[in-house]
């Protein structure tokens, strides 16, 4: 169950990435790539201070 969890959240931290707005577009690629490649830390840093950095 708790596998399940996480790939949900991961699934949603993806989606929250792309359909976000940013001011630079180059933003959301980076980003993009931190989640990608580093799934459990780029999920956490995402929410902590990805989220704040948008428009």
């Amino acid at each position: 169950m708790w596998k399940f969890l996480g790939i949900i959240v991961y699934a949603y931290t993806i989606y929250d990435v792309v359909t976000s707005k940013f001011a630079n577009p180059n933003d959301r690629l980076i980003w993009i790539l931190i989640v990608l490649l580093l799934p459990l830390l780029g999920t956490v840093l995402w929410f902590v201070i990805g989220r704040n950095k948008r428009i």
